[in-house]
């Protein structure tokens, strides 16, 4: 079955190594088919009877829901088989720590996290009746080779003290593809899969791993009041969100073991491949 990646970037790139005879549209190869979801009238990929779709596209910051998704879904010729989209575990809101599954309600804080949760609905919705499968992954911070914030630690920008940091959830980049790739499997029942390492350690912990497995200096910390008077509002509005996400499913069910349950060990790898590229 052909598969079609919309919206191959960081992550795309890392799937398509792996799917040699996908389609992809976004810019993760040399020729790859683009698409603006945001004015294309057409769809310039033939595809055929049976197919799959892994799509990763953002939905428009200045707009509510995802008019991207919906203009994607019309430009389809047909339905396909499965339909393996990437969302967010933000749509979970802050849990003050407490952990969260995918039987717990959604409660989106933000209006990033609104309008993926308005995508994930649009997608199910659109899905019933076309006999195509629907598979959510929602999906934490993903990091991995030029993905783990060097620039910031050289450049000394400060972080929290380890006592006002909230557990985080983080995926190394490879886990994820792995999870893509799975979801494409017909063994695997539709539904939502929160995917991530199981490693909840917090940010500032693993900005300061980074900086001692790449020898730099420890960035400088700062408290929360001090960080709410100098951070981003996007920042902040990541910060304040605490939660920990369960992943049972993601093994069990979804049938995949990260490769790196240990960010540390995620860290070491991308490292290295940075150093040999």
């Amino acid at each position: 079955m052909i598969t079609l990646f919309v919206g191959a970037g960081y992550t795309g790139a890392r799937v398509l190594q792996r799917l040699p005879g996908a389609v992809a549209i976004g810019r993760s190869r040399p020729g790859d088919e683009r698409l603006d979801l945001d004015r294309d009238e057409r769809l310039r990929v033939e595809l055929p009877e049976d197919y799959a779709v892994i799509y990763s596209v953002p939905p428009p910051h200045d707009q509510p829901g995802d008019p991207r998704l919906a203009r994607f879904l019309a430009l389809l010729p047909h339905p396909p088989a499965r339909f393996v989209y990437l969302s967010t575990t933000g749509v979970y809101g802050n849990r003050d720590g407490e952990r969260v599954d995918e039987t717990s309600e959604p409660r989106p804080e933000s209006a990033r996290a609104e309008r993926r949760l308005a995508a994930e609905r649009m997608l199910a919705e659109w899905c019933t009746g076309r006999h195509t499968t629907a598979v959510v992954l929602r999906v934490p911070g993903i990091y991995g080779p030029g993905r783990l914030g060097t620039d910031r630690i050289g450049a000394a920008m400060p972080v929290l003290e380890e006592k006002d940091a909230n557990p985080r959830t983080r995926i190394h980049v490879d886990d994820l593809a792995s999870c893509c790739i799975a979801a494409l499997s017909a063994d695997v029942p539709d539904g939502v899969y929160n995917v991530g390492d199981g490693d909840h350690r917090t940010g500032t912990w693993f900005t300061n791993e980074v900086a001692r497995q790449a020898g730099l200096a420890p960035p400088p910390t700062i408290s929360l009041a001090e960080a709410q008077k100098t951070f981003s509002p996007m920042r902040l509005s990541f910060l304040r969100e605490s939660r920990v996400v369960d992943t049972t499913k993601m093994r069990e069910v979804l049938g995949v073991l990260p490769k790196y349950a240990d960010a540390a060990d995620g860290i070491t790898a991308s490292l290295k491949e940075e150093a040999e590229e």
